[in-house]
């Protein structure tokens, strides 16, 4: 018997309808569940005993769309739950199961046919002027982008203490390989086979012709620095990891990034090369 976790964006699992779908379905085969909403309000949460992530799950399954995905990742703090997403959105390329083929997948899961990926994923340690400090985690990437105003941005980049360059830019994504195919993609940047391991650094529209995406080390060391604005101004940003946990950052602040120790087992169903999901999707969008 496997004990699956049941992680539900309830916003895009309308009325619940899914969730139910492979709770019954795991009921008739003997498993094990726990459910965990997303955003869930305690009423819709009661009927379904929600619990914290238990640490004896065997596998996650993931209820939404890469968001969802990388939130799950997230959230996982000492457990490595392997995770696998039900695409309850439109285009997902971290979401192997279409609702059309739940119960296959599930009796895949439940007999183990599958193969794991294990991702890196990436820490961000932000050092403000004041002393404070603050820590966050991506599977995806950390963009550091402009707050409010619409002027271009200024910042610092070094990589294992050694000033790389300054930028002027409306922003910058740094990413893992699973992240390639996100925003890195949308600003220009490279896609990158998601078994890999290393960091790209990509900036987001430039204003110089000679900027381009650079490809680092997994074990290089990064830090952005936000220096003062080209009139001598203070500057005001935001760091987001992976969409989600937003932190606002300004002149003389600094946020440190690397390979994080913490990884994020991905379960696969398929036989599929990544060449044939991406070319598949490409043509989607």
């Amino acid at each position: 018997m496997k004990h699956f976790l049941i992680y539900t964006n309830r916003h895009k699992d309308v009325g619940l309808r899914m969730t139910d779908r492979i709770c019954r379905y795991l009921e008739e085969k003997g498993q094990e569940y726990s459910i965990r909403m997303q955003e869930a309000d305690q009423e819709i949460a009661e009927a379904f005993s929600e619990t914290d992530f238990p640490i004896h799950a065997d596998y996650m399954i993931v209820l939404g769309g890469d968001g969802t995905m990388l939130q799950a990742a997230r959230e996982q703090k000492k457990q490595q739950i392997p995770l696998i997403g039900v695409n309850l959105g439109t285009l997902g390329y971290m979401t192997e199961i279409e609702t059309g083929n739940i119960e296959e997948a599930l009796q895949a899961l439940i007999e183990g046919n599958f193969q794991t990926e294990m991702r890196m994923m990436l820490s961000g340690r932000i050092f403000f002027r004041d002393g404070r400090a603050e820590k966050g985690y991506a599977l995806n990437d950390i963009v550091i982008v402009r707050s409010g105003s619409l002027r271009i941005i200024r910042y610092h980049i070094y990589v294992n203490g050694q000033f790389l360059n300054g930028y002027s830019a409306d922003g910058v994504i740094v990413t893992t390989p699973t992240g390639s195919t996100g925003y890195n993609l949308s600003a220009g940047g490279p896609i990158v086979e998601p078994r890999a391991s290393l960091i790209v650094l990509t900036p987001i529209c430039p204003h110089t012709l000679n900027q381009r995406s650079i490809i680092l080390s997994p074990e290089d060391v990064i830090e952005i620095e936000i220096p003062k604005g080209s009139d001598g101004q203070e500057q005001v940003m935001e760091a987001s990891f992976d969409g989600s946990q937003n932190v606002l950052l300004q002149t003389g602040d600094r946020i440190r990034i690397e390979k994080s120790e913490k990884i994020t087992e991905i379960i696969q169903l398929n036989q599929v090369s990544f060449l044939e999901v991406l070319h598949h999707k490409l043509s989607e969008s």
